[in-house]
């Protein structure tokens, strides 16, 4: 399971920053032309927005991975350690369901973006609307791992 764990993150971290560098392109090349052509191309507005929402995607697993969500520690703190435990594994186990949820319902996006083409990239919208599928999973992975992590501590 480490090696998995390993792998997965390793996928993500990558996706995260190729995500972020094409994102940083395709901006880059925008203000160029602002600034020194006639006018923008017209995929770099679109292609800038889908790197977007795939470094969002790759990145919101690592963020499940590391913990780097938004905590309450004010309440958190005040808690007996064996409540905070009990608290993360409830925690994790909704964000497996709501993040499950996610990722069954985002594979008909998927199949319902196939045919559809975006205006500038014409490339298939079903690429957009995988990474909903991608978020999904990459956090139902690392919600899995920290309930397991959670229950061994609370034995």
């Amino acid at each position: 399971m480490k090696q998995l764990k390993k792998v997965v993150a390793k996928i993500l971290k990558y996706g995260t920053l190729v995500s972020t560098l094409g994102f940083i392109g395709a901006t880059g090349i925008q203000i160029y032309a602002r600034f020194f052509m006639d006018s923008a191309p017209s995929w770099t507005e679109e292609a800038a927005r889908f790197f977007f929402i795939y470094a969002v995607s790759f990145a919101a697993g690592l963020a499940m991975k590391d913990g780097y969500y938004v905590h309450f520690d004010v309440f958190y703190n005040k808690m007996k350690e064996r409540h905070q435990i009990v608290l993360k594994l409830l925690v994790a186990i909704l964000t497996l369901i709501l993040f499950l949820f996610l990722s069954a319902y985002s594979i008909y996006f998927v199949q319902v973006g196939i045919p559809e083409h975006s205006p500038s990239l014409n490339v298939p919208m079903a690429i957009a609307f995988g990474s909903m599928l991608l978020m999904g999973l990459g956090v139902s992975f690392f919600a899995f791992l920290n309930i397991i992590k959670n229950y061994k501590k609370l034995k």
